[in-house]
């Protein structure tokens, strides 16, 4: 920004760092004036005009406080409701029946753009078909961006309103979203023995089991649960001299 005519600069020696620095020679521009605020009565109106539109805000919203946006969380937790298009958990949907909808087809691990999905699955015994083994949800990585739940070819994904997740330990961030394993939905309907299929394929998945961190399985950025009680455990040993 130049100088007017009115404003000289100034010149000064000043040292680089500590008493031994050389010393150079700079030029220390004046700092322009203030410009005038309210000056004209077009600037008192408008600042008037201002106060008066947020002060009416908060006369309306305490004449008619159901107008009132903001949420009093958590005194509210057991009435809440968050809005239909909000995402914070990750859910895998199951039939009225209880019947898996997650074929295991891995196209929602393939859409996610930073591996926070890892599907487990393999061909049946029984079914012959492929059955969901455990379904791995990183919720650490999530980045919420939804493109497994558009990239399900069963439509079994969904985001649901429940934002309470916080824990002491990350590794916890780290769960099989599927609560049982076995046949589809859509394989148990085109069974003829679809009931005794259900009985003997069908099996109950704990929400920590499998390759997940608390199971002893490290992952990029967390350590396996056995690996850090071990290293709780055993005795650090005396580092050797140099030599």
């Amino acid at each position: 920004m130049g100088l007017t005519n009115t404003q000289e600069a100034t010149r000064t020696v000043r040292k680089l760092g500590g008493p031994d620095s050389p010393e150079i020679k700079v030029v220390v521009a004046p700092r322009p004036p203030d410009p005038p605020r309210f000056r004209s009565p077009g600037n008192v109106i408008r600042a008037f005009l201002s106060l008066l539109k947020g002060m009416w805000i908060t006369i309306r919203y305490f004449l008619r406080p159901s107008t009132v946006v903001t949420q009093q969380y958590p005194e509210n937790r057991e009435t809440l409701k968050m809005f239909d298009r909000y995402r914070a958990r990750l859910r895998l949907k199951y039939e009225e029946n209880g019947d898996l909808m997650c074929g295991g087809c891995r196209s929602c691990e393939r859409a996610c753009p930073n591996a926070s999905i890892m599907v487990q699955a393999a061909k049946g015994e029984l079914s012959k078909k492929l059955e969901l083994k455990h379904w791995v949800w990183r919720q650490d990585t999530c980045t919420f961006c939804a493109a497994c739940v558009n990239a399900c070819n069963f439509s079994a994904l969904e985001f649901t309103g429940d934002f309470e997740s916080a824990v002491y330990d990350r590794r916890l961030l780290v769960h099989n979203l599927n609560k049982t394993a076995g046949p589809p939905s859509n394989a148990l309907k085109k069974a003829e023995n679809a009931d005794e299929l259900r009985e003997k394929a069908v099996k109950p998945v704990a929400r920590y089991s499998g390759k997940v961190p608390m199971s002893g399985t490290a992952l990029p950025g967390i350590p396996a649960l056995e690996d850090s009680e071990k290293d709780e455990k055993e005795p650090q040993g005396e580092e050797p001299d140099a030599q």
